[in-house]
């Protein structure tokens, strides 16, 4: 059993809003963000959650290098909920060298190259020459942006695990705390919309057609988001806050049983949600909600349907899953649905599955429909990713 780390503030921009009460409004309401898909020139009939306002956000002069679509979401995300100004009290307490960023990302800012690929030279088929590599397509990009930004000179790392990224940098920044090596961290994840990963998707007969269904008997693929969410953990005080929020629990599995497909009876999703639980010294009834992977498409809800039964029990707790609402943000999606299970332990509340409608009964999950309005302590959040990689994020509030 680790200690826990205090989740002292946090943050999110998605197809939902920007900041908390744009996005706990949107839940409240049971409304969803996605919309038929007009990003770029993109002509395919699906559905994304595409954040309003990332194409106006101007980065400070100094960080110009790291100019792309992917930070400047970033940028929309730092600058709600007072979320940069309490990240620059902690590094004046603590040192801005014993703060660090860990943040996940699966495309990072690859948009940038394939605008520019548009543009290469008729002769030589050179790239634009100013195509910033190292700002923008690299996935290193965006933690080194939000570490300058922030004005921190820790350690800053990138996680690139696919869906799972921004789930599994709460556990690389707690091992880094536990360590000794930093007193604080940044964690969270940024993706954004691009071509590769809307033709990509597309090219595997996953997208759905219209907004994605998780759990639905009928569901028939994804809905692609976009999104930035963080978080800032700290080592806890010795006078903890009624009611605060608390990272107990990480588990990590990697069940490498496809390249694209989750293992068919969820065996790493399974070992994620015990392993969390194990950490925590919890048991699988203190849960009272689970932000379920959830993406709809049929393998997938199968798969986790199976492994949260045989961690809960048959129809043991209350679940959902977000994406019906925000999309699948890809590997921003762990870090924007611990955003969402942090508003859950704060309201009380387990989230209604937006969009689905006809609840597959050979799924035998306790599914949410509605939102439920019930005792919230501990909030499990699912993140699985291509290749086998899976995360499960434990919060809880203190007594």
């Amino acid at each position: 059993m680790r200690t826990p780390l205090y989740l002292s503030h946090f943050t999110a921009a998605s197809c939902l809003g920007a900041g908390q009460a744009a996005t706990l409004a949107a839940l409240q309401a049971g409304r969803s963000g996605l919309a038929p898909c007009d990003f770029d020139d993109v002509s395919l009939a699906t559905f994304t959650g595409k954040v309003e306002g990332v194409d106006d956000i101007l980065l400070p002069q100094h960080l110009s290098a790291y100019d792309c679509r992917n930070n400047r979401l970033a940028q929309l995300g730092l600058d709600r909920d007072g979320f940069a100004a309490a990240v620059r009290a902690a590094a004046d307490r603590l040192g801005a060298a014993r703060i660090g960023v860990f943040l996940g990302t699966s495309t990072s800012g690859i948009y940038e190259t394939e605008v520019a690929y548009r543009h290469r030279d008729p002769a030589t088929g050179a790239l634009p020459p100013d195509l910033v590599y190292r700002g923008s397509h690299n996935p290193y990009s965006l933690s080194a942006y939000v570490r300058e930004a922030l004005g921190l000179q820790g350690p800053a790392v990138s996680v690139s695990t696919a869906c799972s990224s921004s789930g599994k940098v709460f556990n690389s920044a707690w091992r880094m705390i536990e360590a000794g090596l930093i007193d604080a961290a940044v964690v969270g994840g940024v993706d954004s919309l691009c071509l590769t990963t809307l033709y990509g998707f597309n090219s595997l007969d996953v997208l759905s057609n219209a907004p994605c269904r998780p759990f639905d008997a009928a569901r028939n693929g994804i809905s692609i988001g976009e999104g930035a969410a963080f978080a800032l953990l700290q080592r806890l005080p010795a006078d903890v806050p009624a009611g605060a929020l608390l990272l107990r629990g990480v588990g990590e599995s990697s069940d490498a049983h496809h390249m694209s497909a989750p293992h068919p009876e969820g065996a790493g999703a399974r070992m994620a949600m015990a392993q969390a639980l194990e950490m925590a010294g919890a048991e699988a009834g203190d849960v009272d909600y689970v932000n379920l992977h959830g993406t709809a498409t049929p393998a997938n809800d199968a798969a986790e349907g199976k492994a949260l039964a045989a961690v809960f029990g048959e129809r043991g707790v209350p679940c959902s899953s977000t994406k019906g609402a925000t999309g699948h943000a890809l590997g921003a999606a762990g870090g924007l649905e611990a955003v969402i299970s942090a508003l859950s332990l704060q309201h009380g509340m387990a989230w209604a599955g937006v969009n689905t409608d006809d609840l597959d009964a050979t799924i035998p999950v306790d599914y949410v429909l509605e939102n439920r309005p019930q005792p919230t302590r501990l909030v499990l959040s699912n993140s699985f990713g291509f290749g086998g990689t899976n995360c499960s994020v434990l919060l809880g509030r203190a007594a």
